[in-house]
């Protein structure tokens, strides 16, 4: 099932240039927004910075969990839907939050 799951990360990795994602600690307390074009590459500095210097807000909080991800073509339309998660933020986060855990996916 890994496997699986990884090989379509992969295969999604590369049809798209921009991602949004979400990240969460350990406790699911903290949700962290953000936008990248290499979803891989971010959430190692995540891990590294949860470890080290602490100096983002992800690291302080050690949001390293990915919980949710969305791959866009363009930077724009990445931006506008991160926008949109912060805008809502709390009610947003919350309800996808709750819906990936009670489906199961989180």
């Amino acid at each position: 099932m890994l496997e699986m799951t990884n090989r379509l990360f992969v295969n999604l990795v590369m049809l798209y240039n921009h991602f949004v994602y979400i990240v969460t600690n350990q406790y699911r307390t903290t949700l962290y927004v953000g936008v990248t074009n290499n979803i891989q590459r971010r959430l190692e500095q995540h891990c590294f910075d949860s470890q080290n210097a602490k100096k983002s807000f992800a690291g302080k909080y050690n949001c390293i969990y990915l919980m949710y991800y969305e791959g866009f073509e363009d930077p724009k339309s990445a931006l506008i839907e991160k926008n949109k998660s912060k805008n809502g933020a709390e009610r947003r986060k919350t309800s996808l939050f709750q819906s990936l855990t009670q489906n199961g996916k989180f």
